[in-house]
């Protein structure tokens, strides 16, 4: 008898544990409505740490490889079809929405999310670019300090326009055949390929139409992606005699497609409200149509 009344209260148990814990997870998760500083000291605290450990790393694990130099700058705007540039526009975007989101949930003011938490992809991009400086390897590049600020501003001129993101930025990635050509610039593993290799990135610009339409029958969950991307490299420049070899041809690629904006999406719960943030960064795969100097081809899914 004992055990025929276990089966229906340990399930109402469990049920009221996790329904209490999700509770406490969705307060916790909630955004302040003043300052609080125990959050705010935390998030500070926090990214300072994260930043700190690294730089250390970096220039430890990565820069420590390679000879060292004083500090010089270089012009690699041509370099890479300009895909490293879009990387560094969605980096310094998606790290500066994360520190603003990061002071919001703390209740710290508008103006001070804008000043302290957007900028963090451009402070902490800008450092990494101080160690290309006095690398011998590479250098200070002016446009990639140019593209950190171009996507802290995007964030930015966003919030002091409309008070929301109404456009924001995604990224999709897919496997190319240069990988294993060129292993050692574009990856041999696959997260190594999707950090390196920049013809199986695609950088996306989402526009939320509703935003624009508000009094219009759009959904809100639905965007516009525009893509920009690139194919045949095998090097930052064109090297003659290797695209000659392989017969790989350079070029830029744009996209048209849609997107599902997953922070338009209406829930109750915090916590899925915070996944659903989360993956939000990534372009899912949708029909779409590419166009280069080639022409142009339909994709029924591309990501």
């Amino acid at each position: 008898m004992r055990c025929s009344k276990l089966k229906y209260i340990l399930p109402l148990f469990f049920v009221a544990f996790f329904s209490f814990s999700q509770s406490k997870l969705d307060s916790f998760l909630t955004p302040s409505d003043t300052l609080n500083k125990p959050r705010r000291n935390a998030i500070v605290i926090g990214e300072a740490s994260i930043i700190g450990v690294s730089l250390i790393g970096l220039n430890q694990l990565w820069y420590a490889d390679y000879p060292k130099s004083k500090f010089h700058t270089i012009d690699d705007s041509e370099e890479w079809l300009q895909m490293d540039k879009i990387g560094h526009v969605f980096s310094s975007y998606q790290m500066g929405r994360m520190g603003a989101q990061g002071l919001n949930w703390s209740g710290v003011n508008k103006k001070d999310q804008l000043i302290y938490g957007a900028t963090l992809g451009f402070g902490f991009l800008t450092a990494v670019e101080v160690f290309d400086g006095f690398s011998e390897e590479w250098g200070f590049s002016w446009t990639d300090v140019l593209a950190n600020a171009v996507g802290t501003g995007l964030y930015v001129g966003q919030e002091l326009l409309w008070e929301e993101q109404r456009m924001m930025l995604k990224f999709s990635f897919h496997q190319t055949q240069y990988a294993s050509q060129r292993p050692d610039k574009l990856g041999d593993s696959f997260l190594e390929q999707v950090l390196k290799d920049y013809n199986g990135q695609t950088y996306w610009l989402n526009i939320n139409l509703h935003s624009f339409f508000k009094q219009s029958n759009i959904p809100k969950w639905l965007d516009l992606s525009v893509g920009y991307g690139a194919d045949g490299m095998l090097e930052g420049m064109k090297d003659v005699d290797n695209q000659l070899l392989t017969n790989n041809e350079r070029v830029r690629q744009l996209y048209l497609s849609f997107d599902l904006n997953l922070s338009k999406i209406e829930t109750k719960s915090r916590v899925l409200r915070s996944i659903l943030d989360v993956f939000n960064v990534i372009k899912l795969p949708f029909p779409a149509i590419e166009f280069s100097k080639n022409g142009y081809v339909f994709h029924l899914l591309y990501y």
